[in-house]
């Protein structure tokens, strides 16, 4: 039973509660339409973590994580930059499709699932989100983001897997949300990336965004390259096509990039060599986790799947790194924090973990590489 919280908080739960049926095309264009008069009631934040933790409350509290500092010294003039990077596992293909046989049904419920991501979200606060497997765009995230001051886009696959599994919520895609009052969006591509010359059903957004603060220019993509094993040379090749149209978007590197994704590549994959070799002169933020900061996390995706354990790392942050500092960089989840039956559970709601970092421009703007 959810209390009420005053008229504020129970209109929150009513958004929070709202759940989209693809079945019918008007149903949606309601959603549609709800959403765009949500956008004129702006949301507390502290409001609704609160309807959340109401929802959450028989569930275990949220594990502890501890952020990084990786300055070294450097000052940085200006707020910086919070990213997260979280594969947020696609609604339809946690219940129809992965097979996590260590996962109980019970804690893949949509309506207290949404609420886990929510949580995250709102405790670590980003100024710019990128998500993959996004399939409640319309009904969940956009309507309450947006009302929380993010300018919101997405781009679905074109032939998205949930739309296979029974009772589905629409396809799944890439997401990207930024704070308006950070910055102004200066230009936005949605990309179809292509592999051998041919379109593929895996997408990419870039958006050059300019930070009010500061003036600068960057620009900032969210990608998710083809999954399973034996598709190496496609993902190569899709991240060939990606890192064409941002030296495009960026200038050459003249204006600095970041990018998040699931690239479903560990680093020995030929995909990892072409970022890290690329004449963008991008770095992988994680690495700076570790003791030499030459090394990628262990993993970034912990699950159980009838063929056996799966622990891998698929996700990265890169970076300018003759543009960009990063001061700080959130820690990973403990296997033990993670537990026998791995990834999604009741205490995380996806398979893969959030990325969260803090970056700072270079305060010597003219210096190219």
């Amino acid at each position: 039973p959810v209390c009420s919280m005053g008229n504020s908080t129970s209109r929150l739960y009513s958004a929070l509660a709202k759940t989209l049926s693809s079945s019918a095309v008007s149903q949606h264009q309601d959603c549609l339409e709800q959403a765009d008069s949500a956008r004129l009631d702006p949301i507390d934040p502290k409001d609704l973590l609160e309807e959340c933790q109401i929802v959450l409350q028989k569930r275990p509290p949220r594990f502890q994580r501890d952020f990084v500092d990786l300055k070294k010294n450097a000052v940085s003039n200006h707020r910086p930059i919070r990213v997260m990077q979280w594969n947020i596992l696609a609604q339809a293909l946690g219940e129809g499709k992965d097979n996590f046989v260590q996962c109980p049904m019970e804690a893949l419920k949509w309506e207290e699932r949404k609420c886990l991501i929510l949580e995250e979200i709102l405790a670590y606060k980003p100024d710019i989100l990128c998500l993959q497997e996004v399939d409640h765009y319309f009904d969940t995230f956009e309507p309450l983001l947006s009302r929380l001051g993010y300018q919101c886009t997405f781009f679905p696959k074109p032939w998205s897997p949930c739309l296979d599994v029974e009772r589905n919520n629409g396809p799944d895609g890439c997401a990207l949300f930024f704070l308006k009052d950070r910055f102004e969006l200066i230009n936005s591509a949605n990309i179809r990336l292509t592999a051998m010359k041919l379109k593929t059903n895996q997408v990419a957004i870039a958006q050059t965004l300019k930070c009010n603060e500061t003036g600068r220019l960057f620009c900032i993509a969210v990608t998710h390259l083809k999954a399973r094993t034996g598709w190496e040379r496609f993902r190569s090749a899709q991240g060939c096509d990606l890192l064409q149209n941002l030296k495009n978007i960026t200038q050459g590197a003249k204006i600095p990039l970041i990018v998040c994704g699931d690239f479903n590549a560990e680093p020995t994959e030929e995909v990892y060599r072409e970022f890290s070799n690329s004449s963008l002169n991008l770095n992988s933020a994680y690495k700076l986790l570790s003791p030499d900061g030459q090394s990628e996390p262990p993993y970034t995706t912990w699950k159980i799947r009838p063929s056996g354990e799966c622990r891998h790392t698929l996700d990265y942050i890169w970076y300018s790194q003759h543009a960009l500092n990063v001061n700080s960089a959130l820690g990973l989840l403990t296997e033990e924090q993670i537990g026998p039956n791995r990834l999604p559970s009741f205490n995380y709601p996806s398979d893969h973990l959030s990325l969260v970092c803090d970056f700072s421009f270079n305060q010597d703007p003219d210096r190219l590489l």
